[in-house]
């Protein structure tokens, strides 16, 4: 995969978290800092960064309880350490940090 085409590929999916947070937590701001660059900031000021990350062709996630890296293996975005899918990992991520139960659900885009 070239850097163009995993840009193309990350930007897409950063777009398909940004719709499913606004769908599944409504009460959360969302910014995009820069290109590649979503911030999730739920109503008790805890914060989840999302990027991407060309040089390593893999989507980051910086939360409270770590760091994770995410590569794409031809289908889905997997943690490079445990293999989960990255809108399950999201889904724990952010019910652990907002407090409220959630499930992120990519959107038909």
């Amino acid at each position: 995969m070239t850097d163009t085409e995993f840009e193309l590929l990350a930007d897409a999916m950063l777009a398909a978290l940004e719709t499913a947070f606004e769908s599944s937590a409504p009460d959360a701001a969302l910014e995009t800092k820069g290109t590649g660059v979503l911030e999730v900031e739920f109503d008790n000021g805890a914060k989840i960064v999302i990027n991407r990350h060309t040089a390593a062709r893999e989507i980051w996630v910086a939360a409270r309880s770590g760091g994770f890296h995410f590569r794409h293996d031809g289908s889905a975005w997997r943690d490079t350490r445990d293999g989960s899918e990255l809108f399950a990992a999201l889904s724990r991520l952010a019910s652990a940090q907002s407090g409220t139960p959630m499930v992120l659900h990519r959107g038909s885009g």
